[in-house]
């Protein structure tokens, strides 16, 4: 399942109140069962008891035979307790012999909460097991996702039950970002760029940039991302990424190697937040128009070709950042020829909802590119920003909003 869906699930499956951490994590796993886009027949809640250095069942649902209540399994006698922490989520064969005659023969569990350190080790406070006919590698990145997803709605809701934002806080946090996106407007030999971005509250994850290279004067880097947590957390992590390409743009590093270094960097540092995704294309001052591009896990952003109007979709070429260590990417490449066009954009763009709750929607922005398309960039921006905030006026839920054009203007 996409990433973002999935996202998007977890947090539309959310309570609006709750007592405990128990009590928000029940409700999700039986929302979890119960929706049929997660695929699962059945789920369990388990809590890390420290003190008995023990797990203990406090949730059960779904099309399964009934564990007793307040089951426990000593981490001393589970070894892949230990390979949750390692990797989130497992799937192996199950070794515990009253669960094996419940008919549960595969462990399938992800991680939930903070990561905890006692003498046997580190445990995560919570983890969540399911029942699924499913298999193998998808069934592993969709537990991922999902203890991703719900240790920042956890995390989320726990903010909001300690702490109050304060202002003052806030508007400094506000103008360090502001000082860091670039100007809206940037020229560079055959090109015209201009870019926006609006957060939704006083500072937001989403971010782009214009990056250029000291050694080498004839390319400029455009970076769009877009950090999934909310508000301030989501800030940080927009700011660590943008910095870390920056820095890796300056020393020249291949862009495959780039990126994969960036995702282990946030899957370090932010190991219980949400994951970031990246569009980076460097632009070459050269007539043929050459664009080298990696994709992690962002938007594809729209090529317009003037000549024939037709579009193409600049996809995936590597996973969202973050999510798991060590993972792939590549490079690809593109020619823009006059009047070219290339669109970047976050998911506040397709996203946006009418008071109908209807999604402005990709096909709907494209249809805008081609519209604008033989204006200048600053004027493409600014013309299909302005109908999205007209479609999304009266919409009760709306994310931060981010547009980037590239026109190759001769």
């Amino acid at each position: 399942m996409d990433p973002r869906k999935i996202l998007r699930l977890i947090e539309r499956l959310q309570p609006n109140s709750f007592r405990t951490s128990e009590d928000i994590l029940s409700h999700l796993v039986r929302e979890i069962v119960k929706n049929e886009n997660f695929r699962v027949k059945g789920g369990r809640l388990w809590k890390l008891n420290p003190n008995r250095k023990r797990y203990t069942l406090v949730a059960q649902v779904g099309d399964i035979d009934h564990i007793r209540d307040r089951y426990e399994i000593r981490l001393a006698s589970y070894p892949l307790f230990k390979e949750l922490a390692k990797r989130r989520s497992v799937l192996a064969t199950e070794t515990d012999s009253y669960l094996r005659r419940k008919g549960i023969r595969v462990y399938s569990a992800t991680g939930i909460g903070e990561r905890v350190r006692i003498e046997e080790g580190e445990f995560y406070e919570y983890m969540m097991a399911f029942n699924t006919d499913l298999a193998g590698r998808d069934f592993l990145d969709e537990l991922n996702l999902i203890g991703n997803a719900v240790t920042s709605v956890l995390k989320n809701k726990r903010a909001e039950q300690k702490t109050q934002v304060l202002q003052k806080d806030l508007d400094q946090a506000w103008e360090i970002q502001r000082r860091i996106l670039p100007e809206h407007e940037y020229r560079f030999g055959n090109y015209e760029m201009y870019g926006i971005s609006l957060p939704e509250r006083i500072v937001g994850g989403d971010f782009f940039d214009y990056l250029e290279a000291e050694e080498n004067p004839d390319r400029v880097g455009v970076c769009i991302g877009d950090a999934t947590s909310k508000g301030l957390p989501a800030a940080v992590q927009a700011l660590y990424v943008s910095g870390a390409l920056r820095l890796g743009v300056g020393y020249q590093q291949k862009m495959a190697t780039l990126f994969r270094r960036i995702n282990n960097l946030v899957y370090r540092t932010f190991p219980d937040e949400r994951f970031v995704t990246l569009f980076y294309v460097e632009v070459f001052d050269s007539t043929n128009g050459l664009c080298i591009y990696s994709n992690a896990g962002h938007n594809a952003p729209i090529h317009l070709r003037a000549n024939s109007r037709e579009t193409t979709l600049l996809e995936n070429s590597g996973p969202v950042l973050g999510l798991a260590p060590d993972q792939r990417y590549r490079t690809e490449n593109i020619n823009l020829q006059t009047g070219d066009c290339l669109l970047l954009y976050t998911d506040g763009i397709t996203e946006a909802t009418s008071s109908t709750n209807e999604l402005y929607g990709e096909e709907r922005l494209r249809q805008r590119l081609l519209e604008y398309h033989e204006r200048p960039a600053k004027e493409i921006t600014q013309l299909i920003l302005e109908d999205v905030q007209k479609f999304s006026i009266s919409a009760p839920y709306a994310d931060d909003k981010t547009l980037v054009v590239i026109r190759r203007v001769k």
